[in-house]
């Protein structure tokens, strides 16, 4: 499937977990992709892993919670592929712990990885994006964007303000051919997925299946999704089926 041919698209957290398997799916797509994260070995491991099936990536260093870095990993990206046509949000980070536990400093280092790096990249990429007619915008939310998640106050709080930054892009950029969408997942089989069991077995004592049984049924699940799932939608709507799709939260559970 080559539905992404001549495309450029930057994707955070790409190391690892979703942003990993959405790089992946763009490459096998056609697209050119700037994967973006932290740790250089592991975004260099999935530019590697591109370039053996013959595409094209490079891996960006930056966190994405600060300015500065996020604008000038963004200039290193367009210098070697070209101007950014599709933009996923996706790094982020998550914590458990009760309300009265979460002091000022785990609150500011979520909301800013969460709700202040995507509008980092944004605005990044919106200017570039309206002088060459178009873009899209996937924004990796949660079903913590919709529904309160009890004990990761500030994660609810950050996903929320994503969703509302991307139905409010949308109304604002469609004058451009901009779409701006938000996939909101349960439980996704991740490193995240995987420290939140932890979590809950230190302060339970609940064994790992009986953990990891309480948080999906706190989703409604039956079942934990893939990275792979995720990354399936998220190429539906950067690829030619999502030019009408805009202001969405799409839900994966």
């Amino acid at each position: 499937m080559s539905t992404l041919n001549g495309k450029t698209a930057v994707v955070t957290g790409g190391g690892r977990g979703i942003g990993k398997a959405i790089a992946l799916t763009f490459a096998g797509a056609g697209a050119a992709v700037a994967v973006a994260g932290r740790n250089r070995a592991a975004l260099d491991a999935v530019c590697a892993t591109i370039a053996a099936r013959g595409g094209r990536a490079v891996a960006v260093v930056c966190d994405v919670a600060d300015a500065a870095q996020v604008y000038a990993a963004f200039d290193t990206a367009r210098a070697a592929l070209g101007p950014c046509d599709i933009l996923v949000n996706n790094a982020g980070v998550t914590y458990s712990a009760r309300f009265a536990d979460t002091d000022d400093a785990l609150w500011d280092q979520v909301v800013r990885v969460n709700l202040h790096g995507a509008y980092y990249c944004c605005k990044a990429v919106v200017p570039t994006m309206i002088d060459h007619g178009g873009g899209r915008i996937i924004n990796i939310a949660s079903m913590a964007a919709v529904v309160g998640m009890p004990f990761s106050v500030a994660y609810s709080a950050a996903k929320h303000g994503l969703l509302g930054l991307t139905r409010s892009l949308a109304l604002e950029l469609q004058r451009y051919h901009i779409t701006a969408n938000a996939i909101c997942p349960a439980w996704v089989e991740t490193d995240m997925m995987a420290g939140a069991i932890d979590a809950l077995v230190e302060k339970t004592g609940r064994s790992r299946d009986e953990a990891r049984a309480a948080l999906l049924a706190r989703g409604g699940q039956q079942r934990s999704i893939s990275p792979e799932e995720v990354a399936v939608a998220a190429l539906r709507l950067a690829g030619p089926d999502g030019a009408t799709i805009s202001g969405e939260a799409i839900m994966l559970q």
